[in-house]
């Protein structure tokens, strides 16, 4: 179905992406994240399924930092091919053959040089290991997103683009929309849609971040005034809050839905949910958009 989701881009429709899968498996005492492929697949089954069941045109795989840099410096101990073999399998299985698959792949958590200890060259071999992996097991295009280093998305997306014609969706994370945008890094949305389109990408976007969907929207304003490619909006359920010790997103489903609509009149294309959002957050969306 790869021809078939570059197509769905290129038709100038809007796609529905799904949400969180980290929080709905910390919902189910699953906190491993990437290894419960290996460890409760059915876990991940169930929460693809949900998302198909609410209206989504595609899943997205439990693969996100499931490169090998990851793994190894964050003691995962899992092997990076079976992991992200599993992945795709569990996806496609909630999928069947109405749902696009799209490999999802995210950052080594490293800093490359001077700020850290890694190359470039370092980290592209790591996501191209990665890439070769989830385009053998048959997905239909890649998601490269939660990237807050505009120099380490660009290793991930020549990566993908050197080993397959997969269309790819870059997606990066802004912890301020003001200014016109700004990552951890200080990459502007401007920059990050610039260098991206020229680098190859297909789709350019912003998810995750430290900004609430209608914040997301004056942001998908400014890629759009970017780049003529389509643009990616996957918000998470409102701001993060701490409450205690942990992290909660609490933006209701019907509020998050019109932010995101927000985020379509701003000019995205591709929407979905990032942290805290649920099957009812895409339910929710599904409805507005008509897809439900």
């Amino acid at each position: 179905m790869s021809k078939g989701f570059l197509a769905a881009i290129q038709a100038g429709g809007l796609i529905l992406l799904d949400g969180a899968m980290g929080t709905e498996l910390d919902k189910r005492g699953l906190m491993g994240r990437g290894r419960v492929n290996l460890d409760a697949p059915q876990a991940v089954v169930d929460v693809h399924r949900a998302y198909a069941k609410a209206g989504c045109d595609a899943l997205t795989t439990n693969t996100l930092t499931m490169n090998r840099v990851y793994i190894e410096t964050h003691d995962v101990g899992v092997p990076v091919r079976e992991v992200n073999l599993a992945g795709v399998r569990l996806a496609k299985e909630a999928a069947g053959d109405r749902l696009f698959v799209l490999g999802d792949m995210s950052s080594t958590g490293q800093l490359l040089e001077p700020y850290g200890d890694y190359t470039e060259g370092q980290l592209y071999d790591a996501f191209k290991e990665q890439a070769e992996i989830l385009a053998e097991a048959g997905v239909d295009g890649f998601i490269i997103e939660t990237m807050f280093d505009l120099r380490e998305a660009l290793c991930a997306l020549k990566a993908c683009k050197d080993i397959s014609s997969l269309p790819v969706l870059v997606s990066m994370a802004f912890s301020t929309e003001a200014n016109g945008g700004r990552t951890m890094m200080g990459n502007s949305a401007e920059e990050c849609a610039k260098q991206l389109a020229d680098a190859g990408a297909d789709v350019v976007g912003a998810n995750c971040g430290e900004i609430d969907p209608y914040q997301m929207a004056g942001l998908a304003a400014v890629l759009c005034s970017a780049t003529s490619l389509p643009i990616l909006a996957q918000p998470n359920a409102g701001k993060p809050k701490l409450v205690g010790d942990q992290t909660v997103f609490d933006m209701d489903p019907e509020d998050f839905a019109a932010g995101v609509i927000a985020c379509v009149n701003a000019g995205a294309r591709l929407v979905g949910g990032c942290c805290g959002t649920t099957p009812e957050h895409t339910r929710a969306l599904a409805d507005v958009l008509g897809k439900g």
